[in-house]
């Protein structure tokens, strides 16, 4: 009887000695792989140009952990341990949860688009969901602004998304423009040269595209000249203010005038 007890002991030991070895070994080997794909997913990630930095760690810590959750499911089973209905819990819960975080999903799932195909950048001056200001950072959920007045914005991705986006940044080259009224006694063609004096003498005005300048109004009051320049976009604004003070400077020493709105009266005496 004894020894029938000692071989029965023996015999549970070893079949559940290797279900257990048999465990430890899947979850090893699951620790392993885990790592090593997700350092591959990194490595293949940092490489493009269009996948961002937060977007690489996300989704090689995505691949490693959920290798880990498949390797520790195979684990139990390997121990004996009835994984279906725990599934069924997991995925009863994620049901629950996805239902309660909708939108907080969808601000996720706007923040990977918006981090793949990057409309916008760190950095960028931008109109976005009826805000303006500079990208301070794009994260996963949120996207931050800082306005020119240096007031911080934070919008949700989903609306960011969802939005239509004026990116200022995007090229390069601006063009900036300026209107100026000149009196009807003037020389047109002398307003014409000095204008193009002024934007001659300034480095910072590209001359490619051209400058062009025209009369692009007979107003009520002046002759209207439309000048239009090319600057590179970082200089935009410098060059607006600047130039729109040196215009007015030039013009005095051409003597040209730059009226001001005027009206004639008539006045008619009755007997």
């Amino acid at each position: 009887m004894e020894t029938s007890e000692a071989s029965q002991v023996v015999e549970i030991a070893a079949n559940y000695g290797f279900n257990v070895l048999g465990g430890i070994a899947i979850l090893i080997l699951g620790w392993f792989i885990a790592n090593r794909i997700s350092a591959f997913v990194r490595g293949r990630l940092s490489k493009s140009v269009n996948i961002d930095d937060t977007l690489t760690g996300f989704f090689s810590g995505l691949a490693k952990y959920v290798i880990l959750a498949v390797a520790v499911i195979a684990g139990l089973n390997q121990f004996g341990i009835q994984t279906t209905s725990l599934i069924a819990v997991f995925g009863a819960a994620g049901l629950a949860i996805g239902l309660a975080l909708q939108k907080t999903l969808s601000d996720f799932a706007a923040g990977v688009m918006l981090l793949i195909f990057r409309p916008i950048k760190v950095g960028n001056s931008v109109e976005v969901g009826g805000k303006t200001g500079k990208v301070v950072e794009i994260s996963l959920f949120t996207t931050e602004l800082a306005t020119p007045d240096n007031v911080q914005i934070i919008l949700p991705n989903s609306s960011v998304w969802e939005s239509a986006i004026t990116n200022y940044s995007h090229h390069e080259t601006r063009r900036v423009e300026w209107v100026i009224g000149i009196s009807y006694d003037d020389d047109i063609e002398r307003a014409f040269e000095t204008i193009e004096k002024v934007l001659t003498e300034d480095q910072r005005i590209l001359s490619n595209p051209k400058t062009k300048i025209v009369v692009s109004e007979l107003a009520d009051s002046s002759v209207n000249i439309r000048t239009r320049a090319w600057v590179k976009a970082d200089d935009m604004w410098s060059v607006k203010f600047d130039l729109s003070r040196r215009f007015k400077e030039a013009f005095d020493g051409a003597g040209l005038v730059i009226p001001f709105p005027q009206r004639e009266i008539h006045m008619i005496q009755k007997g």
